[in-house]
């Protein structure tokens, strides 16, 4: 452990930003462990979503871009993480919007004319340039960050709008319903783990030396941040897949990942029990 921490084959850290993980502590190739394996949970959900398009036969490119945009993300979150560069860091960044720009094209030009989702295309690549560059070349992070939370907010009101104009059948709509409200509580619980790890480093680090290994990676929470978004875009992604191209006539849920039927069944009893 202490050759890893000595020795770290990528060399001096050289992003701006670094985790709450202690570095190169499991091994001297992989800079932070648990970020860069948490993040292949991005890239295994996007195979799943991936897949079933494509035993279904609907793989066209307009529907496999958004699941190729979550394995985008979490390949570039598992390079930054595994090796703390600028370059990494700002291909990790890119992504996150790489994931969501495809996604609010696809809503707001939902049944629209193909002059205006071709000019909503324009105005959103333009969007997506300008915040890049001025991300990366200005090194400006505000517009960044509010870009990306705008974009995820517009995603889960447009959703949330268009869940009862494709889905006439109750049962079905409070199926749907159920897995997209955990798909959002699951990016808002991401996010306060992740301002947990930002502003409790220090008795985290303390927590994690006191009880050691591998209990102590439970208390990785950057690491649990990739696992709640990687579950909440996910799931962002096949809704929204299912929505626009008309095919909600029966219960989808059992083609979600597991263990996403268990939670629609779970959540479909509990909002049918309150009714009742």
């Amino acid at each position: 452990m202490d050759l890893a921490t000595k020795n770290p084959f990528w060399g001096p850290q050289t992003s701006y930003l670094n985790f709450c993980e202690e570095d190169y502590v499991i091994t001297r190739y992989v800079a932070e462990f648990i970020n860069t394996l948490s993040s292949l949970v991005y890239i295994v959900l996007g195979i799943h979503g991936l897949l079933r398009i494509i035993k279904n036969g609907q793989a066209t490119v307009g529907r496999s871009l958004p699941f190729f945009g979550l394995m985008g993300v979490g390949i570039c979150s598992g390079g930054y993480h595994m090796t703390l560069k600028y370059h990494t860091q700002m291909s990790d960044e890119l992504s996150m919007h790489l994931l969501t720009t495809p996604l609010v094209h696809r809503l707001l030009t939902f049944q629209k004319s193909e002059q205006y989702t071709r000019l909503m295309g324009i105005i959103l690549f333009i969007e997506f340039t300008v915040v890049m560059i001025a991300h990366m070349v200005l090194d400006e992070f505000l517009l960044h960050a509010v870009a990306f939370g705008s974009g995820v907010l517009l995603i889960v009101i447009c959703t949330m709008r268009l869940i009862p104009r494709q889905i006439p059948d109750a049962v079905i709509r409070k199926s749907v319903k159920s897995v997209t409200h955990f798909g959002v509580f699951s990016f808002l619980f991401g996010y306060m783990v992740w301002l947990i790890d930002e502003f409790a480093c220090r008795h985290l680090t303390s927590i994690r030396h006191s009880i050691g290994l591998p209990l102590a990676f439970l208390f990785e929470l950057h690491g649990w941040w990739h696992v709640f978004t990687a579950i909440g875009g996910y799931i962002a992604v096949v809704v929204i897949d299912m929505l626009t191209a008309g095919e909600v006539h029966e219960d989808p849920t059992g083609q979600f990942a597991w263990p996403l039927p268990l939670v629609a069944r779970t959540m479909g009893s509990s909002v049918s029990k309150k009714e009742d």
